[in-house]
């Protein structure tokens, strides 16, 4: 879908397919507001913003874990945005997938870091802080910001 602002939004993947551990099998038709997390890529000309909500656990990471992976196999030298800011839960699987798609920003050509936005929403800054990962990601509180490189200090 192609946005009046010539950003382009992708769907991550369908919805329901947190109901297989991997994530890789979709099962159509469970409407979006009964999913444990919802995940929505959009394609814009600065960034590509990745807005997740939910609870981000055992079974949801591995969606999240692709959803970084599939955002920063674009080489172009765009940001890669991780919006937390609607999420409810962070547990340590998600922040296991979020170390991973930091180290593998890292790797990329062109090195720009995972920039995460994470208000400052408790459930997701306090784990966060609590194992340290505050000093491998790049934290800022709004998009906007994040897309700028604008400290989050």
């Amino acid at each position: 879908m192609r946005l009046s602002s010539g950003a382009t939004v992708v769907a991550v993947k369908p919805a329901g397919d947190e109901l297989t551990p991997d994530g890789s099998a979709a099962t159509a038709g469970i409407p979006p507001s009964e999913q444990l997390l919802n995940l929505r890529r959009e394609d814009r000309d600065d960034a590509v913003i990745v807005s997740v909500s939910g609870a981000v656990d055992g079974l949801t990471a591995p969606r999240l874990r692709a959803a970084i992976a599939a955002a920063l196999e674009r080489p172009d030298g765009r940001p890669v945005v991780l919006d937390l800011t609607r999420v409810g839960f962070l547990g340590s699987p998600g922040l296991h997938a979020l170390a991973e798609g930091a180290e593998r920003a890292a790797s990329r050509p062109g090195f720009q870091p995972l920039r995460v936005v994470v208000d400052h929403n408790r459930p997701v800054v306090r784990p966060i802080e609590l194992t340290g990962y505050d000093a491998l990601l790049a934290l800022y509180h709004d998009v906007s910001s994040a897309i700028a490189g604008a400290s989050a200090e």
